[in-house]
Order: C-alpha cells, then structure tokens, then sequence
C-alpha cells in the first residue's frame, strides 16, 4: 500500500473582509511518488492551497499533515522536505541564470561545492548550460520558467510543489519542462501541480482533483473520471460540473 504523503482534511480558508471561503471543507490525500494535479480556473483556490501548503499562508479550519508533520505545529520540520514554485517568476532579471541559483542555494544552506555541481547538473538537465551567464532580462519567457523550476529542486526536495509551470512559454519550453518533471517524478519526487491545461493534465498526472469556488468537485485518475463521467476528455467533465468552460 503506498505511502500517504500529503493529508489534507476539512481545510477552510476565509480571507479578511470576503465572506466567500477561498476554501471550503476542502479534503484530498496525496500518495508517495505521485503527480498529483489540482485543476480548475484562475480564482478556483488552486494558488490558496498551494500557499497553505507551502506555510506561506495560514487556513481557519481542518488539519494538515505533510510527511507525518503537523503542518500547524511543525512547519520548521516541513520546510526542507518541500520545493516551491510560484506562478510568478521569483527570479532577479539584472543577475544572471547562474548567480540567481546561487542566491537560492545560499538560502537553502547548500555548501558552495555541492551547490556548484547541483546548478551544473540541473542547468544540463533543463537544457540551459550555454544559457547560464546570461542576465535573466534576456531570457524567453520558458527560459525564465525553467529556472524557475530548478532554484525549487536545488535542495533536492522530497514534495515539489508547481503553480501553473507552463503558462505563457512556448511550446518547445512546455514539452521540455513536463518530459524533465517526469523524470524528477521517476526519481523519486512527489509533485502537486496546478493548472488549467486539462489536456496536459491527463498525460502528466497519475491522478487528478477538480476545484472550483474553493470546493472539491471531485477526484481520481484522469482514465477513471472521463470512463465513469461519459465524457471524452477532462475539460468536457469540467463543463458539465460546473457550467462553465476553462476557454471562457
């Protein structure tokens, strides 16, 4: 039986002066070794979670356990397990793609030579080592994405967790980025990943979970909701749940 990861039970997130809960008794288990994708539109309560999640964010009701830790009581002991990638570009446009991972690197208490041979390894990986002395300002918007992705996997995490990785990159940049996510996931890396791309969702993830206005609407494989639903793909399933189509 596998490993439950992640734990997230009842989990209600209510922001100041809005009535309407960002999250509301929202509940999913992640496995060890897994793609776990969280779909839905932007406002859906993808990025609250992921915020949460990361401790960057604090929930009114409900538990949380990350690798056995009390997210409430141990974020301390949660911190190095987990890589973060934010939908935004965290990165300083003036210094280039190398000085930037060492800023992180610092941050994550890498000693200098392990750091050296980590960035070597992972600019290689991503195909970004001829790239690697140039200032960010004058990368392509999946160049900045993909180092994005790497400054999350310095510290080698044991949960990564992805907010929207390919929007706005190019269409070589989006298939490099998800062939390398596999391969992290292959060694050994759980991943939650958000999107709205419901086609890279269902070749991506081993399982899936749509949100909507903060609720779960439902969860499962990508194979087993469209079978179980009568739909001929993810987005048809979301439309008929909701109403609504993620092209709107």
């Amino acid at each position: 039986m596998q490993e439950v990861i992640i734990n997230i039970n009842n989990v209600s997130k209510i922001y100041q002066g809005n009535p309407i809960p960002a999250l509301s008794n929202f509940s999913i288990e992640v496995v060890q070794g897994e793609i776990f994708g969280l779909l839905g539109p932007n406002g859906a309560g993808k990025s609250t979670l992921l915020n949460i999640l990361s401790g960057l964010l604090p929930f009114n009701t409900g538990e949380i356990s990350i690798c056995g830790h009390n997210l409430s009581q141990k974020i301390d002991e949660i911190k190095p397990l987990i890589g973060v990638v934010p939908q935004e570009i965290a990165l300083y446009p003036s210094m280039t793609a190398v000085e930037n991972l060492k800023v992180f690197g610092g941050i994550y208490g890498i000693r200098k030579k392990e750091l050296k041979q980590r960035i070597d390894s992972l600019l290689a990986y991503f195909g970004l080592e001829q790239s690697k002395n140039r200032q960010l300002k004058t990368f392509s918007g999946g160049m900045k994405r993909r180092i994005n992705l790497i400054a999350g996997l310095l510290h080698q995490p044991k949960i990564l967790f992805l907010d929207e990785p390919t929007v706005s990159v190019d269409v070589q940049s989006k298939t490099l980025i998800l062939d390398n996510l596999k391969e992290v996931n292959a060694q050994g890396t759980t991943i939650i990943y958000t999107s709205h791309f419901m086609e890279e969702a269902a070749i991506l993830c081993s399982r899936v979970a749509f949100i909507d206005e903060g609720k779960l609407l439902c969860k499962g494989t990508p194979d087993d909701l469209i079978r179980d639903s009568g739909c001929e793909n993810l987005e048809s399933l979301y439309l008929k749940l909701t109403g609504k189509s993620l092209r709107d």
